[in-house]
C-alpha cells in the first residue's frame, strides 16, 4: 500500500517500490517547478571513480532511447520553459520550470533521462572535454579555486573535501559502463524522490509518476559509512598568476540538525547578512581594505563548513586577519543587544519569506526538507525557532564555535614572478 500525509498545501506519498513523491500547490501562481532528486552526490564516489556523480549530470542530458541531445534541449525551451540539473556533495537535481499546463511534457522529459539515457560514445568523449574545460574555468576563477582548496584542507583524507567535478585523471578514465553501474547502484527508487511546487495537483503528479517512472522495487540502496576525520587547524598559501589575494578563514561547522544551528544562523547574519552587517561596516567601509567579504555557512549530514571569505591586496591580509580575529572575539565577549539581535532576525526571516515567492525555490525547500528531515519543515517552524534564539544563549555559543584556534586559513596569493 502506498501511504499519504498531508501539510496545509504540501503532500507526500512514498509508493511501493520506495519513491517518494512531495508537491506544495501555490494557488497564486501560474507556473510550476519539477524536480527529480537522487540522494547521490560526490560523496558516494569511490576514489577511482571521483567527478562521476557530476559528469553523469551531464550525460543525462546527451540523449535516450525516443529524444536526441537537442530534442531534451529543445523540450522545454519550446514551451517557454528552461530545464537543468546540478549536483552538490550529498544530492543530484534534474529539474525543469514551465507553465502550469505543461507539468505533464516536464515530467515526461525528466523521466525519459533518469530512465532511457543511452550514453552514446561519442558525446561520452566529448562531454569529457567540456567537463575538463569547466575544472579549468573553475581554476581560473579564484573566489571558486579557494574555495575548492579551503574544503580539501579542513576535510582532509574524506569525501566530503573532493572537489564535486572530480579530478583530470578521474573524468578521462570514465567509460559508459561505469556511468551503468553507477546509475544502477545510485538511482534507485528508494533513493529518488520527485518534488514539484506550484500550480499543481498532488494527484495529477501521482498519476504521471505512475505512467512515466514505473520502476521495479530494487535492493535498498547501500550508503557505506564515512566517520568523519579528525580535524586539525592547519594553513595553507597557493600562489597563482593573479591580481588580488583570497583569503579563507574557517573551520568544521555544524550539521543539518544540529541544535545550535539556529544560533549559528544568527550569528552569520550579525557577522556579514548584508552591507550594514559588522564585518562589511568594520572591514570594507571603515578601512577600505576589500571589495568583497562575508562569512559562508554549509551544512551536511553529519558535519558542515564555516567560515569567512575575502578578496584584499597582499599587503592588507595581515591586518584582515586580526580584524576578523576581532570580531570573532567580539562574539565571544559581548552580548547582543536587543535591537541588534532582532535586526538579524527580521533579515534571516525577511530573506525566507521572500525566497517563497519563486516556485524553484519552493520545490529546493520542500525536496531538501524530504532528503534531510524526512517531513516538510513549515516556514512557522523556523520562524518560531529565529524567534526563539537569545543573547544569553548566543554568547554561550560562540564562546566555543569562534574560538580563533579553531580555525584553519587558506590563501590564493598572487605569483611573485
Amino acid at each position: 500500500m502506498q501511504s499519504t500525509e498531508s501539510i496545509t498545501q504540501v503532500q507526500k506519498t512514498t509508493l511501493p517500490n520506495g519513491l517518494k513523491i512531495v508537491t506544495e500547490r501555490i494557488e497564486s501562481v501560474k507556473s510550476i517547478s519539477a524536480g527529480i532528486w537522487v540522494k547521490t552526490g560526490s560523496r558516494n564516489e569511490s576514489n577511482e571513480l571521483a567527478g562521476i556523480t557530476h559528469f553523469l549530470e551531464h550525460m543525462l542530458f546527451k540523449g535516450t532511447e525516443n529524444r536526441t541531445a537537442y530534442d531534451i534541449a529543445q523540450s522545454m525551451e519550446s514551451v517557454g520553459g528552461y530545464l537543468n540539473a546540478f549536483t552538490s556533495t550529498e544530492y543530484t537535481c534534474y529539474f525543469a520550470r514551465c507553465l502550469d499546463t505543461k507539468l505533464d511534457k516536464a515530467m515526461d522529459v525528466l523521466s525519459d533521462m533518469v530512465r532511457n539515457s543511452q550514453f552514446p560514445e561519442e558525446e561520452l568523449e566529448k562531454e569529457k572535454k567540456v567537463v575538463l574545460e569547466e575544472m579549468k574555468m573553475y581554476k581560473d576563477s579564484p573566489d571558486d579555486y579557494v574555495f575548492e582548496l579551503f574544503g580539501s584542507q579542513v576535510f582532509n583524507d574524506h569525501p566530503i573535501g573532493r572537489p564535486i567535478i572530480g579530478y583530470e585523471n578521474t573524468v578521462s578514465a570514465f567509460t559508459r559502463q561505469n556511468l551503468f553501474d553507477y546509475m544502477a547502484e545510485r538511482y534507485r527508487p528508494d533513493n529518488l524522490l520527485i518534488a514539484v511546487a506550484g500550480h499543481v495537483e498532488h494527484d495529477e503528479v501521482l498519476k504521471l509518476v505512475n505512467e512515466l517512472l514505473p520502476l521495479k522495487k530494487a535492493e535498498t540502496t547501500e550508503n557505506r559509512e564515512q566517520p568523519l576525520t579528525p580535524y586539525q587547524t592547519s594553513r595553507q598559501e597557493v600562489s597563482k598568476a593573479i591580481e588580488q589575494t583570497h583569503m579563507i578563514l574557517g573551520r568544521r561547522a555544524l550539521n543539518y540538525d544540529h541544535p545550535d544551528k539556529y544560533l549559528l544562523l544568527l550569528a552569520n547574519t550579525v557577522l556579514g547578512g548584508g552591507m550594514s552587517s559588522r564585518l562589511h561596516q568594520n572591514i570594507r567601509e571603515k578601512y577600505g581594505y576589500c571589495y568583497s567579504i562575508g562569512p559562508f555557512n554549509q551544512s551536511y549530514t553529519d558535519s558542515g563548513l564555516f567560515g569567512v571569505y575575502i578578496g584584499t591586496d597582499i599587503d592588507y591580509v595581515t591586518h584582515v586577519r586580526e580584524l576578523i580575529s576581532k570580531e570573532f572575539e567580539r562574539l565571544q565577549n559581548e552580548m547582543i543587544e536587543t535591537k541588534e539581535l532582532d535586526e538579524a532576525k527580521a533579515q534571516l526571516k525577511g530573506k525566507l519569506l521572500l525566497s517563497q515567492e519563486n516556485t524553484s525555490n519552493r520545490m529546493t525547500r520542500l525536496a531538501k526538507s524530504e532528503l534531510y528531515f524526512n517531513r516538510f519543515v513549515t516556514l512557522d517552524e523556523l520562524v518560531e525557532n529565529i524567534d526563539a534564539v537569545t543573547s544569553e544563549e548566543l554568547l554561550t555559543f560562540s564562546g566555543d564555535f569562534f574560538d580563533v584556534d579553531m580555525y584553519s586559513e587558506t590563501l590564493l596569493v598572487p605569483d611573485k614572478k
